[in-house]
Formats: C-alpha cells, structure tokens, sequence
C-alpha cells in the first residue's frame, strides 16, 4: 500500500518517537521546494541509537512499499559522522547526533516551512 507524502512522513515520526529519538520535527515544505514535500528531523544521542532510528526508517518504508529490500530507501551519510538522510520520495527523513543538527541548522534554514509535528 503507498501512502501520500504527509501519511509516510507521520508513521516515520511515530517510528522515531517510538525507537526514543529527541526532538522530532516535521515540516512542510510545500511550496518552498522543488525536491520534497516534507523533513522529517530527529535527533539520536549515540551511534547506537541512530542505528536504531536507521532501522526503524527502514521498517515504515518497507511495510508500505513491499518487504522487498530494494524497497528500502537509499540512505546517504555514514551513522558514525553523525548524520543520515534517506529519500522516500515526497519524504526526506534526517537523523542527526545533537551536535551536527544545531551545526547544519535545517530549522533554521527552512524557517518559513509550517512545522506540523514537534516533540521533544
């Protein structure tokens, strides 16, 4: 089953929250860019954890787009530098450690977008 953009976007937050990420954000993006629709943002305070958040991503995108693993998004960083992205279309899921969150800012630079979901 494929849901639209905002469905996806608020089972990866639900997934985060529930595998303990810090400071989940989500922000609509609609008609402030071209790539995506919506960020999801969320913050792990080890290596381990975002592994964990990694994974849980995974999951979400895989039980809506088939079990197969070429379903799974394609994730771009290393969880050892403290950053990962994955793309899942109208989606763009980020999962930083605290310190390359408030170093790249993403709030901050996409402050006009609506945040729909914040919890801390």
């Amino acid at each position: 089953m494929r849901l639209d953009g905002l469905q996806l976007a608020r089972e990866v937050v639900d997934a985060l929250v529930d595998r303990q990420a810090s400071d989940v954000v989500l922000l609509d993006l609609q008609g402030l860019s071209t790539f995506t629709d919506y960020f999801v943002i969320a913050s792990a305070d080890s290596e381990r954890q975002l592994r964990a958040l990694v994974e849980a991503v995974d999951e979400v995108s895989a039980s809506h787009d088939g079990s197969r693993r070429s379903n799974r998004p394609r994730w771009e960083g290393r969880n050892e530098d403290g950053w990962r992205l994955a793309d899942l279309g109208d989606t763009v899921v980020h999962i930083f450690a605290v310190e390359q969150r408030a170093y790249y800012n993403l709030e901050g630079l996409w402050r006009r977008a609506r945040e729909v979901v914040h919890i801390q």
